[in-house]
């Protein structure tokens, strides 16, 4: 394993996460335009129009698929730039898009394009470290890029009002272009040689077959699956949500920020709690608690109507406090066994896992509406099932030791 010291942690920390916002960037800073493009392209379906954040987690899957294995063979580096280059064709369709089909080709190749560095991320912190440790810089990693969230859609609510809804496109570009010159200049190679395996047509099913002889990476990964399925049900729906439903327009961009600013709070939190507490500790509490959350929601608000903002943004703020604790353990203990393959690993992690989203955001996302009852309805029946496969994956391993 490589030394910690060969870089300056902060800046790793600092390089990691600005890879992995880009994809944040590229979704969150368009969510405010949402309804403007829609009228540019001629689809003013409200429900039809968030495939245009749906439809990159696709490209994010299919992406991963491809760049996780070759990155295993070629190494780190060449993946992220090639994935970048793809990033740059999609979002040029997107600019030029006359409707709504061409832009979700575009927003395809764009999720395409990112899954590169937003799977080589991991394979590369996965490179450097393990166990509890990985925890605790995946978790500064993702309290980092929380940081572009926060502000995404405020800079896309302001390059809309004054330069249009292109402008966010080549805002994307731009920051795409710095990041990858930084990593570029100041990141190394960090895939051992003795762990390269010879790119073959049998890579990804002998990758398949080794990833699948962990069980419990099996069974988180598809936890991961379900959580971020419950999550891009928000994500999809809030421009809706807020600016429809609570006719919030103008404050929307704010709202989401604040609420970004609790997932934040949490990974932040779990990068100082992991090494005492461990991953696993931590994880099953965040998830009983974002269970009782959604079901408390549902319980108070059945058959109503929504309740006030403040009462929302409440219950909302408390799922991602306790969501910031699963994704800041969720895939480290995936990832834990998996060292050997953290390339295809990563990537059998991230494709599964979007698999099982789009069509969880997609089915529970059509019956956000009129009110938001649907939304923690998803997120209680996605975090029990989690909660559920913890508890088995728990008591088998439990056995197993006995």
């Amino acid at each position: 394993m490589q030394n910690t010291t060969v870089k300056p942690q902060f800046e790793f920390v600092a390089l990691m996460a600005s890879l992995m916002s880009i994809v944040a960037l590229t979704i969150d800073a368009l969510l405010p335009a949402i309804s403007h493009i829609g009228i540019a392209i001629n689809s003013t379906d409200p429900i039809r129009n968030q495939l245009l954040i749906t439809m990159i987690f696709l490209g994010l899957g299919l992406g991963q698929l491809f760049f996780g294995p070759l990155s295993d063979s070629y190494g780190r580096k060449p993946m992220v730039y090639i994935g970048f280059l793809i990033f740059t064709l999609g979002s040029i369709i997107c600019v030029f898009s006359p409707n709504l089909e061409v832009m979700i080709v575009g927003r395809i190749l764009q999720g395409i394009g990112l899954s590169a560095p937003r799977t080589i991320t991991i394979s590369i912190i996965r490179d450097l470290y393990k166990g509890d440790y990985m925890a605790k810089i995946m978790s500064f990693v993702t309290a980092f890029f929380i940081l572009v969230p926060v502000v995404a859609p405020a800079v896309g609510k302001l390059a809309l009002d004054n330069f249009g809804w292109k402008s966010i496109f080549y805002i994307q570009l731009f920051f795409a272009l710095v990041v990858a010159i930084w990593f570029w200049k100041r990141q190394a190679e960090t895939l051992n040689p003795a762990f390269k395996i010879p790119f073959t047509k049998s890579v990804f099913l002998d990758g398949l077959r080794e990833f699948c002889k962990y069980k419990e990476t099996v069974a988180f990964t598809i936890m991961s699956g379900l959580i971020t399925g419950a999550f891009l049900v928000y994500l999809s729906a809030s421009q809706h949500i807020f600016e429809n439903q609570y006719l919030l327009i103008e404050e929307f961009p704010y709202i989401f920020a604040g609420l970004a600013v609790s997932i934040g709070l949490a990974t932040f939190l779990n990068g100082t709690l992991v090494l005492r507490f461990g991953m696993r500790k931590l994880l099953f509490i965040a998830l009983a608690g974002f269970c009782c959350i959604g079901l408390l929601y549902v319980v108070l608000f059945w058959n109503t109507p929504n309740p006030s903002l403040p009462i929302l943004l409440v219950f909302l703020a408390l799922q991602f406090f306790c969501l910031g604790f699963i994704w800041g353990n969720l895939r480290s203990v995936a990832m834990e066994p998996i060292g050997h393959i953290a390339g295809i690993g990563a990537a059998i992690n991230g494709f599964v896992s979007t698999l099982l989203s789009i069509p969880i955001a997609t089915l529970i996302g059509s019956y956000v509406k009129t009110t938001v009852l649907p939304l923690f309805i998803g997120l209680t029946i996605c975090g029990v099932l989690s909660l559920g496969i913890f508890m088995f994956v728990k008591r088998n391993s439990s056995r197993v030791i006995a």
